[in-house]
């Protein structure tokens, strides 16, 4: 948080008074030199040092423009006191260091074939470039099109470590980089309203009491499913949706994939797998009355389902289309090889410096440099959270899922029948039928990616 101006006044005034009072005593003129160590050390106490801060450097960049490439427009605007700081010490380093920059945007629906075409042919868009880690690694950076930025992202107060050093990561060298700390938080939202009108147990209980898992989470939408008028009919449900393969993955901290090979025999895959079936078997979700993609959203929005596992982007519209109920977040339901909740993120993106670009290291000091404020925030992702979510366990559930967050890798490989797969699983074929028929077509398609035929 920003200092605190008057506690910092007062604090000098204190100093200040016993200096005055001790130079009265003959040993007045010694004073200073003992009065200085003090002062420095109470400034050092309130003002610590970043010891992973880049120490400054002069270099003159000669009036280059420094292009950003994105699939939206990444300029900043005044919005946040954050950003401010952040405008503010981009104008100071424009004229210090003799640049200027422009922010580049293409549509998303082109946006990957253009920037790939562009970095193959050697003239890369911008100097700096969004990309998305699916087509990014191993495609680009085994073609050695993208510069290891790791050495230059030590500023843990700047850059996510966790995006250099995991998510972005090749062959132990970090390509990817971004100044944004906060994590992609996806979830259980519920509706409290109805959980209340059902007289059930608060679900929060069950992750205070560290209950929250695969077995409770199917306990509480089969309590939902009821036929309130007695019709013979349903009418309200426990969870909006069935096909949950991927939220589930992470939650049992599994994937399908593992490098360059297929991981469908791991124990941790299989026990993913698994729940996936019984959900589908068992019926738990609310089934699909012909809609799109966004039909569990919408079943959710009606206010007669308990559970919808979703994303926090979503927040806003749910709370804006559901005005007269109280939503709550939960974290998803932990699996049994867990060892904590997660959040999980398929198509993960972040910043990169295309190889045919000249000084990596000047543009990286650049956006650290940039990027090196003095928050107003506690913590990433503080404004939307508060704004969005009254109960403070809600938040902490958010906090702690995206503290969790997993990068799975599955949609790296274009002909990875990821969705043929899913709907056997939904349909109720066996596990160990699924398994052993999409072996073969899994690791296929991760050659086609790792092993190319020449």
């Amino acid at each position: 948080m920003r200092k605190n101006t008057f506690t910092m006044i007062s604090l000098v005034l204190v100093m200040f008074l016993l200096i005055t009072a001790c130079s009265t005593g003959s040993s007045a003129q010694t004073e200073p030199e003992t009065k200085a160590p003090q002062e420095e050390q109470a400034t050092n106490e309130t003002e610590p040092k970043n010891e992973t801060s880049t120490p400054e450097m002069d270099f003159d960049m000669g009036g280059r423009t420094i292009k950003v490439v994105a699939w939206w427009n990444m300029e900043m605007t005044d919005s946040n006191p954050d950003n401010i700081q952040r405008i503010e010490n981009l104008e100071a380093l424009k004229k210090k260091h003799n640049f200027n920059i422009e922010y580049i945007s293409i549509d998303f629906g082109e946006y990957q074939e253009k920037v790939v075409a562009s970095l193959m042919a050697g003239e890369p868009l911008g100097d700096i470039v969004r990309l998305g880690k699916s087509y990014a690694i191993p495609a680009l950076t085994k073609q050695d099109l993208l510069w290891p930025v790791d050495e230059y992202t030590k500023n843990d107060k700047v850059f996510n470590q966790k995006t250099t050093n995991q998510y972005m990561q090749y062959e132990g060298r970090g390509y990817g980089f971004t100044e944004d700390q906060s994590s992609f938080i996806s979830g259980i939202f519920y509706n409290r309203t109805l959980m209340q009108e059902l007289g059930m147990k608060p679900l929060q209980e069950y992750v205070d009491e560290d209950q929250w898992n695969w077995d409770t989470f199917i306990e509480v939408a089969k309590k939902a499913n009821k036929d309130r008028n007695n019709d013979g009919k349903l009418d309200t449900w426990g969870l909006a949706q069935r096909g949950l393969l991927e939220p589930v993955l992470y939650s049992n901290e599994a994937s399908l994939t593992n490098g360059d090979k297929q991981n469908l025999d791991d124990p941790k895959t299989k026990e993913a797998l698994s729940f996936v079936s019984r959900m589908a078997t068992e019926q738990v979700g609310r089934a699909s009355e012909g809609g799109d993609w966004t039909e569990p959203a919408t079943f959710f929005r009606q206010g007669n389902t308990l559970m919808y596992s979703g994303a926090m982007y979503e927040i806003e519209g749910i709370k804006t289309d559901m005005q007269d109920y109280d939503i709550g977040f939960l974290p998803f339901p932990k699996g049994p090889s867990a060892t904590a909740y997660h959040s999980g993120e398929s198509q993960y993106q972040a910043l990169t410096i295309p190889k045919a670009v000249e000084h990596p290291e000047q543009l990286m000091y650049i956006w650290e440099k940039i990027n090196e404020i003095d928050s107003i925030y506690d913590y990433p992702g503080q404004s939307t959270l508060e704004t969005h979510l009254a109960d403070e366990a809600d938040i902490e559930n958010a906090r702690t899922v995206a503290d969790g967050m997993l990068v799975l890798d599955h949609n790296t490989f274009p002909s990875l029948p990821f969705w043929d797969f899913n709907g056997e699983l939904v349909d109720g074929v066996s596990v160990s039928t699924v398994i052993e028929k999409y072996k073969a077509p899994f690791q296929a398609a991760i050659n086609e990616v790792y092993k190319p035929k020449k």
